[in-house]
């Protein structure tokens, strides 16, 4: 008999030992998961903000072309992009700042050869998002005007350089500016002026440049320089 209780208390033991066994095992298992459950949280977590961060700083679209400085031309430039981003210009530059009409991009792709960034927006942008623009125009090397048929709401253009823009709230705007605007590896005239002599604040409707080279005067007609200037109509 006393052999069946020692017995029978051994196997009770055993029991509980291995129920014991069981639960460290279930508590450790769960320990384990929760610990490897949080770390993946944390790795998704940093990695979501690191993506943020990088979309938040990144330039994706821009666009870069090839062409050279230097190239004047007193006649109307079919560009192959629009807005233009190089190639031949004006020899006059647009001096920088806001235009509420289009003005000739002869002398906007003269001012960017400067260093200054062109803002160009659709003309029917709504005057709430315009406004937007013009606040950002508060420094030099900056200019602003509506260009008709643009293929986004808003483009940024600079030598060689231009982006399609969502909307006046895309943030990609500003860090285009900080980036390309005077950048001097980009730059072909770092450090000629935006405004001053040599330039103009006329407007295409203004000061329209002639699609052809103007014909040389006959033989013995006044030349331009010494016919009197029209007087400015009222």
């Amino acid at each position: 008999m006393t052999k069946e209780k020692t017995q029978a208390r051994r196997e009770q033991l055993a029991k509980l030992r291995a129920a014991q066994q069981r639960k460290e095992r279930r508590t450790a298992m769960l320990m384990w998961g929760a610990g490897a459950f949080v770390i993946i949280l944390l790795v998704g977590v940093v990695g979501f903000y690191v993506i943020q961060d990088r979309a938040a700083s990144s330039l994706d679209g821009v666009k870069s072309f090839a062409y050279k400085g230097s190239q004047h031309t007193l006649i109307k430039v079919s560009y192959k992009e629009s807005p233009p981003v190089g190639g031949e210009h004006n020899p006059v530059w647009q001096q920088c700042g806001v235009y509420d009409e289009p003005i000739n991009s002869e002398n906007g792709v003269h001012s960017m050869e400067h260093g200054s960034v062109w803002i160009t927006y659709r003309p029917d942008l709504p005057k709430a998002d315009v406004d937007k623009l013009k606040a950002l125009v508060t420094s030099d090397y900056l200019l602003l005007s509506p260009y008709p048929g643009l293929k986004a709401p808003v483009v940024a253009s600079s030598w060689n350089h231009q982006i399609e823009l969502k909307g006046v709230d895309d943030p990609r705007l500003a860090r285009y500016i900080t980036k390309y605007k005077q950048n001097p590896t980009e730059t072909p005239e770092y450090g000629a002026t935006c405004s001053g002599s040599g330039s103009t604040d006329q407007t295409a409707a203004q000061s329209p440049i002639p699609a052809t080279s103007p014909s040389p005067a006959p033989s013995g007609a006044p030349s331009a320089s010494t016919m009197p200037s029209a007087s400015p109509s009222s």
